[in-house]
C-alpha cells in the first residue's frame, strides 16, 4: 500500500487453493486493511492487467533474484532470498507503481 508494505508473505509447501488464500492472505492481511482504509480501499489480485506490465515485470522479486550475484539453491536460501530482496525494495518504486495502475 502506498507508504507503507507487509511482510512478504511465503506459503509452505503444497498448493494455495481457496481456502488456503482466505486463511493465510485475506483473513489475517487483507481484512485489516480494508477495515482501516474505509471507502478507499482497493483489492487487485495478482491477475490484474496491471500486475502484468513490463514496469511491474521488469521490477519483480524474480527479476530481483536473478540479478543476485549467489542465486538461491535450496528452499531456505530462497526464502531468506525473498526476504531480502523485498525490504531492500524502496518503498517509492512501490508507492510509484501503485499510482501507475489505473
Amino acid at each position: 500500500m502506498l507508504g507503507s508494505r507487509t511482510d512478504l508473505h511465503i506459503f509452505d509447501a503444497g498448493s494455495v487453493n481457496g481456502t488456503r488464500f482466505c486463511n493465510e492472505i485475506l483473513l489475517p492481511y487483507v481484512r485489516l486493511f480494508r477495515g482501516a482504509m474505509g471507502l478507499q480501499f482497493l483489492f487487485m489480485d495478482d491477475n490484474a492487467p496491471c500486475h502484468r506490465t513490463v514496469a511491474a515485470e521488469q521490477l519483480a522479486l524474480r527479476e530481483r533474484l536473478a540479478a543476485r550475484s549467489l542465486p538461491p539453491v535450496t528452499i531456505r536460501e530462497l526464502r531468506l532470498a525473498l526476504q531480502d530482496e523485498w525490504a531492500a525494495m524502496p518503498q517509492q518504486l512501490i508507492d510509484t507503481l501503485i499510482l501507475s495502475m489505473g
